[in-house]
């Protein structure tokens, strides 16, 4: 017999049974709403070609997750994201999909970083996706969905806040104090971090990314505004700049005003800080945090208008998020909302003795009839087995040949009142 002990690797949960029941009222409430908004539901495989995460994020996404070599000699990696799935998937079927998709997945994903409060080496992420469509009525739908599933889960506006602001907005200005196209992907990364690493770090990523001092007091002026009428107050002259600018600033205002109009007025912030450190988006982007600014982000995504393109597919824009378990499960706890959940046995089947057929065959005609049945496999002691009938939250126990019940009937035990009735099969 080995001495060994083994552990779970860093970053990853074991899910048993009173584990698993919370997860599954997560992913049922993740499910529900996004039937409920018309999206199908998709996988695929759990590992992808490396080079797709490469053409995706850049050489530096390696250092980030798990890739590996296979016995035919391929490069691979394990998902970190299930988008660049997404975006194969789609251009492999062409011009066969009707358009727009609306598409959902609850994918395991894994991403080799720090193990740390809220992020986790392995976990389950809902994203929800709408391709084909460069219409805001897309960002409606996705924030509407987000808010009904907070709110689905007991949450109110009180507890979080959709935070949202447009990355077309964010390059118009850096075109405006004349940043080059070349580093705007660098500039991006740093505003992502800019509330996480400190002034003089974020100020010396902006000199790194190519930004003389001037161009950094512009930008850290750009973000002093808190409204879109502080925005606007910034408009610059150069006529091909201004036409970004009144783009982006028209998008946020119908999103802002559409999602009002539907009663989420309370759920809003507009936030320029919210930059999203992927290269990839090209519009609206948003995060969902909670009130209090004490968790990760629970939710981030935005729209992206060339990464099918830019992964060998048509040019085609699409908008999408996704909202991690873990910080979810962590806001949910905080705000004692996880429900306690049983694992509730409509019947426990009592025999006297060892199992047996009848017990087997009443067992499965119950079952048949939707009803949950449990027994002591290898029988035993009565007592014995009316405490396995606890155990699993049993509702009723039946005793299987019970010399006190009458011909064709079945002495039945309600384990919460007491009672102790005797019913026939049809009556169970």
């Amino acid at each position: 017999m080995s001495n060994k002990s083994f552990q779970t690797p860093k970053g990853t949960r074991d899910f048993y049974p009173e584990e698993m029941r919370v997860q599954n009222f997560l992913f049922e409430n993740w499910k529900r709403i996004c039937l409920l908004f018309g999206f199908e539901e998709y996988e695929g495989p759990t590992f992808e070609s490396l080079d797709l995460y490469i053409e995706k994020s850049g050489a530096e996404i390696v250092g980030q997750l798990y890739n590996f070599r296979d016995k035919g000699d391929r490069e691979l990696a394990l998902r970190p994201e299930i988008t660049p799935t997404l975006a194969r998937m789609v251009n492999q079927k062409g011009p066969s999909l009707k358009l727009p998709v609306k598409w959902f997945s609850i994918p395991r994903l894994y991403r080799y970083e720090k193990a740390q409060k809220g992020r986790l080496r392995e976990f389950f992420q809902l994203n929800m996706d709408i391709v084909g469509t460069d219409k805001i009525w897309a960002e409606v739908d996705l924030l509407t969905a987000i808010i009904e599933m907070m709110q689905g889960f007991g949450l109110t506006s009180e507890d979080f806040t959709l935070k949202i602001s447009s990355r077309k907005l964010l390059s118009a200005y850096l075109d405006r104090i004349q940043v080059p196209a070349q580093a705007k992907p660098a500039v991006y990364s740093a505003l992502d971090k800019r509330a996480k690493v400190g002034p003089e770090a974020f100020q010396r990523l902006l000199g790194e990314a190519g930004l003389v001092p001037e161009q950094c007091r512009d930008l850290e002026d750009f973000f002093t505004c808190r409204t879109l009428d502080s925005v606007r107050e910034r408009l610059p002259d150069a006529a091909g700049e201004e036409l970004a600018w009144k783009e982006a600033l028209a998008e946020l205002d119908e999103l802002f005003l559409c999602l009002r109009n539907l009663g989420f007025g309370g759920f809003l912030d507009f936030d320029l800080s919210v930059v999203r450190g992927l290269a990839y988006y090209t519009g609206v982007v948003f995060e969902v945090y909670d009130r209090k600014g004490e968790m990760r982000a629970v939710a981030g995504g935005g729209r992206y208008d060339n990464l099918l393109e830019n992964l060998g597919g048509r040019s085609m824009s699409g908008v999408g998020f996704g909202m991690g378990d873990v910080v979810l499960y962590d806001l949910l706890r905080s705000k004692n909302l996880v429900p306690a959940f049983s694992d509730r046995v409509d019947y426990f089947l009592v025999t006297f003795g060892e199992m047996n057929c009848e017990a087997l065959l009443l067992a499965q005609a119950l079952r048949h009839k939707d009803l949950r049945v449990a027994y002591a496999i290898a029988g035993g002691k009565i007592k014995k087995q009316l405490s396995q009938a606890h155990e699993c939250n049993a509702a009723k126990v039946i005793f299987v040949g019970s010399e006190s019940a009458p011909p064709g009937r079945f002495e039945v035990k309600d384990l919460t009142s007491g009672e102790q009735v005797f019913r026939a099969f049809e009556e169970l």
